[in-house]
């Protein structure tokens, strides 16, 4: 079993609270979390850029002069790749897809990693309980006397709790997200992460 001290509401340390081995003592493997991270973040990603084909730019149906006798180059509309104002040619188009397929398995197993290594870096901090009254200054004091007070941190919470929310989004350097909803990006995006015991058992229910 993998082992983590517990704190209580004024960052006292309350001992240390026993995780599952198979879920917080799991080898780190950066290709599988890589993998992983590339792949959420592409599914994410949308096709925003668009441009105009030569047929789709307004105007340029009269041919701009007679094919022969002018002595200039033969042109059939003012909307050619070649002018000023016309289609491009391979632009971006917004009919690209950039999904990729994540296994299920590689998924579970790199946010098994994630929590691993925070284990291991004593990034993972747990509360014995904390019951939030929506004031933003109560969690403002609650971050500093625990680690890693000034870096961006991760709240996560059992089950949605609207005053909890409340005080955290008036935080800069504090995000939140219920367990349910934890992926690796996530854990990579905040050096910390900080939940209760209830949380915990959440956590290891759902991963298992």
């Amino acid at each position: 079993m993998a082992e983590i001290k517990l704190y209580n509401v004024k960052g006292e340390s309350q001992g240390n609270i026993s995780l599952s081995s198979e879920i917080f003592a799991v080898p780190v493997k950066a290709s599988v979390v890589h993998q992983v991270y590339t792949a959420m973040r592409a599914n994410a990603r949308l096709p925003w850029a668009e441009s105009k084909g030569k047929g789709e730019v307004r105007g340029g149906g009269k041919k701009p002069w007679k094919q022969k006798g002018t002595g200039r180059a033969r042109h059939g509309s003012i909307r050619s790749p070649l002018w000023k104002g016309g289609g491009v040619t391979f632009g971006p188009r917004n009919e690209r897809n950039f999904e990729q397929k994540i296994n299920k398995k590689m998924n579970l197993l790199a946010t098994k990693m994630c929590l691993s290594d925070k284990v291991n870096n004593n990034k993972l901090i747990v509360l014995e309980d904390f019951s939030a009254t929506g004031k933003t200054k109560e969690l403002a004091v609650l971050r500093q006397v625990l680690p890693g007070a000034g870096y961006k941190t991760l709240w996560l919470f059992p089950e949605k709790d609207e005053k909890l929310i409340m005080g955290l989004r008036n935080l800069s350097k504090l995000a939140y997200k219920a367990v349910k909803d934890l992926n690796v990006v996530d854990l990579l995006s905040s050096p910390y992460v900080i939940l209760t015991k209830k949380g915990i058992e959440k956590l290891e229910k759902r991963l298992s």
